[in-house]
């Protein structure tokens, strides 16, 4: 199996996701250049937290129509596994690859610190291997990490178990002093229809070792490899 990271001008957590992967996880991993329309044969694909091109216009507009996601988003549509991170969330959304919109934090303030998710669906391949209402610890770095969906949405959303996270107190309670951002429902990350793409705002690629205060992130990376070595 290979994993591919993309690489926008602007992204600042490729490499860390790329290390996370390749180098802790042990999964092999490359690089994809966002000018590029090949996906290298790559099994599963990250789009990473950064600001891509600089988000000069909005978090993600300019990005989802960089060559490289059109690949994506066929590789989505037929399947293919896709897990974007903060500004990669930021990114899915804006293509159409996820529901809803990520807005400015409700304090009006970049947040850059640890927090707690519980886990809300372990259907899929990213929570494989994971316990409903297991809390997590991972680390936030974002101005625009406010989710957002119409009332039609989110019931839908909850509906088909399609919340992959909430933002949680360490004893796993979902409570507005929890809430970073004023995310709707505390919402941390959220699945596709096909359930094979998520896009979350807390970082696995920044939490991956003991050394960085949590190796709880590398349970995702590990989840997403089981899952495509039992496909």
């Amino acid at each position: 199996m290979k994993f591919g990271v993309l690489v926008f001008p602007g992204s600042n957590c490729d490499h860390d996701t790329h290390h996370a992967i390749g180098a802790v996880a042990g999964v092999p991993v490359t690089y994809l250049w966002h000018e590029s329309h090949d996906l290298e044969g790559c099994d599963a694909v990250l789009v990473p937290g950064g600001f891509a091109y600089g988000d000069y216009l909005r978090t993600g507009a300019i990005a989802r129509f960089a060559p490289i996601m059109q690949s994506v988003r066929r590789f989505a549509d037929s399947g293919g596994m896709v897990m974007g991170i903060c500004n990669g969330f930021q990114i899915l959304c804006e293509a159409g690859l996820l529901p809803g919109a990520l807005m400015r934090n409700a304090g009006q303030r970049y947040v850059c610190r640890h927090l707690h998710l519980r886990v809300e669906s372990i259907a899929s391949p990213f929570t494989g291997g994971l316990a409903r209402g297991q809390v997590l610890q991972m680390p936030i770095g974002h101005m625009e990490g406010n989710y957002f969906c119409d009332a039609q949405t989110l019931a839908t959303l909850k509906r088909d178990d399609r919340i992959a996270f909430r933002y949680a107190t360490a004893a796993g309670e979902v409570t507005a002093e929890a809430n970073p951002n004023g995310s709707l429902e505390n919402i941390a990350g959220i699945l596709s229809a096909g359930r094979n793409v998520l896009g979350m705002m807390p970082h696995p690629d920044r939490s991956s070792e003991a050394l960085l205060g949590s190796a709880d992130g590398l349970l995702l990376f590990q989840a997403m490899a089981r899952s495509l070595a039992a496909a």
